[in-house]
């Protein structure tokens, strides 16, 4: 798809990877439909980009049926970028009732609930995209994350699947797939570091990441460096072994992780 001239529904605007995603569609010459929780961020973001026309809409999408009345407020959008997540490192029974619903929803049912509300009209126009900002975490399970891994493994499956269904409409679907992360995301909100000698990928990547998948049409963007992709690809089948390797260093970055974000669900 050629970006120029196309409208953009992106979610979690307002965060490390939303800002750089924003920039990057921007400098492509789309009009961005900004959303995030709060106000104030959200009309900085949008005076900030190059273009004209980038507006907010303030959503919070761990709301029952937020997703559905964010595309209505949205309006007429070529492109849909669901970016918005909540973090999920933790035991399970140590989230309450409420914290389980929103990181399911925000991270996994939104999304779901933004794309049937959009196909429609997507439908009509013969042509759209839609991307999904999953993470390496969508092929690799991790200790202390079994609920964070149930939404990216379950985000990557339905962006897979969705663009099987859609394959012969115009509308290209794709997943974006982010590593180990600097200057944002869990390691930049927590304090902790990232396991050593694996590398680490900026936000402005993955921006370039996403406007690839809708350029390109691409099914699955990972956006880490050589080593953290072989080693998904190994773990992803093999995860038995993966895991007798990993296992004790990745429960200690997680602890790390899980003490750095404490509050922050």
């Amino acid at each position: 798809m050629e970006l120029a001239g196309k409208t953009a529904l992106l979610t979690g605007a307002t965060g490390g990877l939303g800002r750089a995603i924003a920039g990057a569609l921007a400098e492509r010459g789309v009009t961005l439909v900004l959303s995030a929780r709060r106000a104030d961020p959200l009309r900085e973001l949008a005076d900030s980009l190059p273009g004209e026309g980038h507006r907010p809409v303030v959503a919070d999408l761990a709301a029952a049926r937020a997703g559905e009345r964010l595309v209505a407020d949205a309006g007429d959008v070529d492109v849909l970028v669901a970016n918005a997540g909540l973090p999920g490192a933790g035991q399970l029974d140590g989230y309450s009732a409420d914290q389980l619903a929103a990181s399911l929803r925000v991270n996994l049912e939104a999304p779901l609930e933004m794309t049937r509300a959009l196909l429609p009209h997507l439908r009509e126009l013969g042509s759209g995209h839609l991307v999904y900002v999953s993470s390496l975490q969508g092929k690799v399970a991790f200790p202390r994350s079994s609920v964070y891994s149930a939404t990216k493994f379950g985000l990557r499956g339905f962006a897979l699947s969705l663009r099987e269904d859609l394959w012969d409409t115009g509308i290209g679907v794709s997943v974006v797939l982010p590593g180990f992360i600097r200057d944002a995301g869990m390691f930049a909100d927590s304090g902790a570091k990232a396991p050593a000698g694996l590398g680490t990928s900026s936000p402005e990547e993955v921006g370039e990441g996403v406007a690839t998948a809708i350029e390109q049409n691409r099914a699955e963007v990972q956006v880490a460096p050589l080593l953290q992709r072989l080693g998904a690809g190994f773990a992803h089948r093999r995860p038995h072994l993966a895991a007798r390797i990993t296992r004790r260093n990745a429960a200690r970055t997680a602890d790390r992780v899980i003490e750095g974000q404490a509050g922050k669900l």
